[in-house]
């Protein structure tokens, strides 16, 4: 598994998070209360968290999007986890009066977790940074879906450019969707997939979907492994690492992530599957969402210890 001479670098799109996290025996009834046996306070969001594993496994990357005004506190937080990780932060926008999304997010004992999330309308107003700028020396685009309308046309240049991009779907997506097509892979999860095609199985769904768009099609299904469609447009799997699961939060992110990486890294698809599916288990062991995202090392121990 050899590594590119000089590590890629990655663009990642997406809205950051504030997270407050408790954990819990169980999720309490409605209108009931329950104490939690531990609170953290960690920075989250879909492309955040995948930019983290990335950093951790040897990528270099840049993050845009946008952020709440400059004088809240949750911005703050996040910037100076995000500097910490040697994320290039040069590229996020700050949006006058705005909130940066804050989240809670309860864990019970099984490593499910059940949150809620305010996202403030304004930030989707935001102007990102020229194209030229944000793509050069680029080896790969990471999105979140829910930010196409703000940077369907930078996909649309980047695929111009041969530069793959990658969306990590994190709800169901319109069929009139421009990350359809403007996507070169497209990674859903099994409701995601389900949802989206109108299918109550995940492979009928990848086959309905691959009828509009020609990106590369695959949904994960938490211990059950990974379900995509190849070259030929035949349905294959990649098994997941059986772990003992404590924290399930922000384990799909990290898969993205590590996926996004190990293709630019220059490896196949199989390879990339197989990479971020280890990441993924791991992650899966400990608890603080993305910031329990592995380290190269261990991914890499894992792989070989299951040849």
């Amino acid at each position: 598994m050899a590594l590119s001479v000089i590590a890629p670098r990655i663009l990642c799109i997406g809205i950051p998070v504030r997270d407050l996290t408790f954990r819990v025996e169980s999720v309490p009834e409605r209108g009931s209360k329950a104490n939690a046996t531990h609170f953290a306070e960690i920075c989250g969001g879909n492309a955040l968290n995948a930019a983290i594993a990335m950093a951790r496994l040897g990528g270099r990357v840049a993050f845009a999007g946008p952020m709440g005004d400059a004088r809240e506190t949750s911005s703050g937080f996040i910037l100076e986890r995000m500097a910490a990780e040697g994320i290039d932060i040069r590229h996020i926008v700050r949006i006058p009066d705005a909130a940066t999304p804050v989240s809670a997010i309860i864990i019970d004992a099984t490593g499910e977790r059940t949150l809620t999330i305010y996202r403030d309308p304004a930030l989707w107003t935001v102007k990102l940074s020229d194209a030229d700028e944000l793509l050069a020396d680029c080896q790969a685009v990471l999105v979140e879906s829910r930010c196409g309308t703000f940077c369907i046309d930078l996909c649309a240049e980047a695929r111009r450019r041969g530069i793959p991009v990658i969306v990590g779907v994190d709800r169901a997506m319109a069929l009139t969707d421009g990350l359809l097509t403007a996507a070169s892979h497209l990674l859903f999860s099994s409701e995601q997939v389900q949802e989206t095609a109108g299918a109550a199985d995940d492979g009928e769904a990848l086959k309905r979907l691959a009828g509009l768009t020609p990106a590369f099609l695959a949904a994960t299904r938490g211990p059950r492994g990974m379900i995509w469609l190849n070259a030929a447009g035949t349905l294959e799997e990649t098994p997941a690492f059986p772990v003992e699961s404590v924290d399930t939060l922000g384990a799909g992110d990290v898969f993205h992530g590590a996926f996004t990486l190990r293709l630019a890294e220059g490896g196949d698809l199989r390879d990339a599957l197989r990479f971020a599916a280890a990441a993924a288990a791991l992650k899966c062991t400990r608890h603080g969402g993305g910031l329990a995202a592995p380290q190269r090392v261990e991914v890499e121990g894992l792989l070989r210890s299951r040849l």
